[in-house]
């Protein structure tokens, strides 16, 4: 059986680390449209409570179900053995603590993002400088920057997991699934192709 690492889609998660830092420079850019309407700590609150809140509640209730993606989403009948272990990896006390590690993170970097908008006023002079629109779109990719980065933590546990950890895993019941996930997307019976495992011959 191939190792529970090369699953694709646990690095399919991993990658979307990479968007990390596309979504996190258009909240600063659009946290700097508009002059302040409200109190600083009160407009940061705004933003943080929109864009951590949401998802850490998910992670901390029911986790992410990370066999979706882009809308679409497995459906967990026809999840195999070893990917119902790796649902198990993801519903417990420490993914709980890193989920909140990853909030509090996210909530530094946000106050590190405010306090550099005067660098970047000039780029978004050009824009209408209405401050509510700017609030609520830093707010949406806000929230999106901690999509990628509380499933790929999430993830991440799972791969430093050792065999022997894994092998004495049972897998999730099938019922369990629907109860203890955030499952989002269409259902279906096929995300990804399944490659083709060599088999080894004697000769």
């Amino acid at each position: 059986m191939p190792s529970f690492r090369s699953e694709p889609i646990l690095w399919i998660h991993i990658a979307g680390l990479a968007t990390l830092p596309i979504f996190l420079l258009l909240c600063l850019l659009f946290l700097s449209v508009g002059e302040p309407v409200l109190p600083v700590w009160i407009e940061l609150l705004l933003v943080a409570a929109a864009g951590v809140i949401p998802l850490l509640w998910m992670q901390l209730r029911r986790p992410f179900y990370i066999y979706a993606i882009l809308g679409i989403a497995l459906k967990p009948e026809n999840l195999t053995e070893q990917q119902r272990k790796i649902l198990c990896l993801i519903n417990t006390k420490l993914n709980r603590v890193l989920a909140l590690l990853a909030a509090i993170v996210s909530f530094l970097v946000l106050w590190q993002l405010y306090q550099a908008t005067p660098l970047v006023v000039s780029i978004t002079s050009h824009l209408p400088q209405w401050r509510i629109l700017g609030l609520i779109l830093a707010a949406l990719t806000f929230l999106a920057s901690n999509l990628f980065l509380q499933i790929p933590v999430s993830v991440a546990r799972i791969l430093v997991t050792n065999d022997t950890e894994f092998a004495a895993i049972e897998p999730l019941p099938l019922e369990k699934i629907n109860q203890d996930f955030t499952i989002l997307g269409v259902r279906v019976n096929k995300i990804l192709p399944q490659l083709p495992v060599k088999v080894k011959t004697e000769e």
